[in-house]
């Protein structure tokens, strides 16, 4: 019976990464196939939105997105800033492409390509050859013209088609300066169109202009458009520094209502510029280029409001939103570092004096007021992550003043917790705080995600789609979360049970958490599954007691490489327009082009840890459990010696959200989020440990108590459990029986 105990923590390992395998498995099926069209327009503004759309001013883009299906598009590319030409040349690569380096410090300059017309035909983009030798260098590989370069002719009108529809080394098949009055001859010479819209930008009177001039020519387009073909308008970039979400909307056979959406967004409503270059080729039956695209094909699906104004205005102006987001976000989280900063550097001189009293002969004990503000002010900014979530399902960002709304919402909504949690009967004990917070941030992430994560789409503590890098499921902050909460949960409730089962509980409320996480129709993330599974193969390994030996790694190590390999296998399996990331990589691994995708990775990681806040609030969580671990006054070793599943929790929380940052391309974002929510219940759990340690030490001359010598029990704590021995950090072995957590 010993012997099976003893191995029931590796076969729970196991039986963690089959879960994780499980999650990664089972994806959505693709949806019905459209028949091949003979034509594609595409027509494209750079700058062009929805709230630029009126059925009176621009009656032809109106009728166009009201009798098609339409999307917000996010329009990223290889250059930080989308300008107009960096748009152009992103939409016939089909992957993230960047026109130039230079920085934009407010406004893009105006488009400008160096075009020839040699003949009567077609003409020659100058710039093209050292344009795709500058992208053959960026993390993306971006090879500009691949789009013009799948079909046999194509035709551009206007500068910025000009840019599309150049091939690698600068001929355009067919080009005109201006649509011509009968366009219906041009647009029918080539299966491919594109035609520049011009660029919409300024504000008042000037951008009214430029967009009636768009919608006019559009008309035109329109009116001249071959039969069996389909028109795509977008709004192909940006026009300023501030990142926005642009105009999608596809009108031909197949594409007669619902929203636009791509296995590249995964979210209904939302496309990116990179999808565009294959929908192209989808629509024509045409391959896509092997190892060139980056985007997914776009479709159609249901449920898109009846009416245009209730689909991209009002409570569903997405691009209003993502924008008020990115702003409040930064504001949200340097906010929160400070806070944190604050209370640690309050937290300490009071560990200090806790500590001291614990023997017989000491300075007074702290006041009882002041940790009592302490506590509420630590229970308070743990809650902050899960409030600002919360405060999401708010429409603050329609305000005239949105941070403003945001933040009172935010500071309602963590009082509410804060009281919830401290009025309960249960307060006193010693992990009522630290497990009321992590349940409650699990559960609202959690039920975020079996709601769509709705929350964290265009949320403070979520994403921004302009940003262009996660449009659905668990985002960075929301796995940081998620994972401490439930990790956490499952170390203070193993505290109630035998050694033995321990395992048991880390696994099954972990293994839920990998699921969750790593499931197409929740989390979406199978980078984030295989660190959550190495996170809890490690808790599970290290809750049965003892540390976290090289046995017990080389087990957590081989479940979270049994996770990735089986998931790598079934992803491999599936056709390339099918696969999900890991795939991707792997199949650029077996053919020599994954080097832009490590490049990528590896560039993404660097600028996430300059430019993330949540950097910040990673390292003042890492120094400050550094001074509860190591200092004499921490009392971080005296609380894991006391609950050593919660020692467990600990460390599967920190390999998992190690792991998920580097490999989500975030950096330290996930690891900010789990120290946001962690590091201050668990300072306000090792101040209680270390301001109790008074009570369980008798006076030189006492009796001893049940406890053993100079050891007496904690008043009110009682559990039926066997004995564990326990370092409290000094050398000195505690006897743990009779101690509820």
């Amino acid at each position: 019976m010993r012997r099976i105990r003893g191995w029931l923590p590796y076969v729970l390992v196991l039986l963690a990464a089959a879960a994780g395998v499980g999650a990664l498995a089972v994806r959505p099926a693709p949806g019905p196939a459209k028949q091949p069209l003979d034509y594609v327009v595409v027509a494209g503004a750079a700058g062009l939105r929805w709230d630029d759309l009126d059925p009176r001013l621009t009656p032809t883009l109106w009728a166009e997105a009201s009798k098609g299906s339409v999307g917000w598009l996010s329009v990223r590319s290889g250059h930080r800033v989308t300008c107009p030409a960096d748009g152009w040349l992103t939409l016939g690569a089909g992957n993230y492409a960047a026109w130039s380096t230079d920085r934009v410090p407010g406004q893009c300059p105006p488009l400008a390509p160096a075009l020839t017309e040699p003949d009567n035909l077609g003409a020659n983009l100058e710039q093209q050859r050292g344009i795709v030798q500058n992208n053959q260098t960026m993390p993306y590989g971006a090879v500009p013209g691949a789009l013009a370069e799948s079909v046999r002719c194509t035709v551009a009108v206007g500068p910025g088609a000009a840019i599309a529809a150049a091939r690698p080394f600068g001929r355009v098949d067919r080009y005109e300066a201006e649509l011509p009055a009968d366009a219906k001859a041009l647009l029918s010479s080539c299966v491919l169109s594109i035609v520049d819209l011009g660029t919409v930008a300024g504000a008042g009177e000037q951008r009214r202009a430029a967009v009636a001039r768009a919608d006019a020519l559009l008309a035109r387009v329109v009116a001249g458009r071959p039969d069996r073909s389909l028109i795509v308008v977008a709004g192909v970039g940006g026009t300023s520094s501030t990142s926005r979400l642009h105009v999608a909307m596809a009108e031909g056979e197949g594409w007669d209502g619902g929203w636009l959406t791509s296995a590249g967004t995964g979210r209904e409503g939302y496309l990116q510029l990179v999808d565009l270059a294959p929908t192209v080729l989808t629509a024509l039956g045409r391959q896509e280029p092997h190892g060139l695209f980056t985007g997914r094909s776009a479709t159609t699906v249901p449920g898109r409001p009846a009416g245009l104004e209730d689909a991209v205005r009002g409570d569903h102006d997405a691009d209003r939103r993502a924008t008020a987001q990115r702003g409040v976000a930064d504001e949200f989280f340097t906010a929160l570092a400070a806070a944190d900063l604050l209370l640690f550097l309050a937290a300490v001189p009071l560990m200090v004096r806790a500590r001291r009293h614990a023997g017989p002969r000491g300075p007074a004990a702290p006041s009882r007021i002041l940790l009592g503000a302490l506590e509420v002010a630590l229970i308070a900014v743990a809650l902050a992550v899960p409030a600002a979530l919360l405060a999401d399902a708010a429409p603050w960002w329609r305000a005239g003043r949105p941070s403003l709304v945001f933040a009172a919402v935010t500071l309602l909504l963590t009082a509410v917790g804060t009281v919830a949690v401290r009025v309960a009967p249960r307060y006193p004990r010693t992990l009522w705080p630290i497990g009321a917070v992590a349940l409650i941030g699990a559960v609202v992430v959690g039920a975020d995600l079996l709601t769509g994560a709705q929350l964290q789409l265009n949320g403070v503590a979520g994403y921004s789609a302009a940003a262009g890098g996660r449009y659905a499921g668990v985002g960075s902050v929301g796995l940081g979360v998620f994972v401490t909460g439930m990790l956490v949960v499952a170390g203070c409730l193993a505290q109630y049970i035998r050694k033995p089962w321990r395992p048991v509980v880390m696994v099954l409320i972990g293994g839920i958490a990998v699921v969750m996480v790593g499931s197409p129709y929740l989390g979406a993330d199978p980078a984030g599954a295989i660190a959550v599974t190495a996170g809890v193969c490690v808790a599970a390994a290290v809750s049965a007691g003892g540390w976290l030996t090289f046995p017990r790694f080389a087990w957590a190590a081989m479940a979270g490489l049994g996770v990735t390999i089986g998931f790598a296998v079934l992803d491999l399996r599936r056709p390339p327009a099918e696969q999900g990331s890991l795939g991707r990589v792997l199949t650029a691994l077996a053919d020599g082009t994954a080097g832009p995708s490590l490049q990528r990775a590896a560039s993404a990681n660097g600028l996430s840890l300059v430019d993330s806040p949540l950097t910040v609030l990673a390292i003042i969580g890492v120094l400050m459990l550094a001074f509860c671990q190591f200092s004499p006054w921490g009392g971080l070793n005296r609380l894991f010696g006391l609950h050593p599943a919660l020692r467990a929790a600990g460390a599967g929380t920190t390999v998992a959200a190690l792991i998920a940052g580097p490999l989500g391309g975030t950096a330290l974002t996930v690891a900010g989020a789990a120290a946001a929510v962690a590091v201050p219940v668990a300072v306000l759990t090792a101040l209680r440990v270390l301001d109790h340690a008074a009570d369980r030490t008798r006076p030189e001359g006492e009796s001893d108590g049940p406890g053993g010598p100079g050891i007496a029990r904690d008043v009110g704590d009682t559990r039926e459990d066997q004995p564990e021995r326990a370092s409290d950090g000094e050398g000195v072995t505690v006897e743990s029986r009779g101690w509820r957590p």
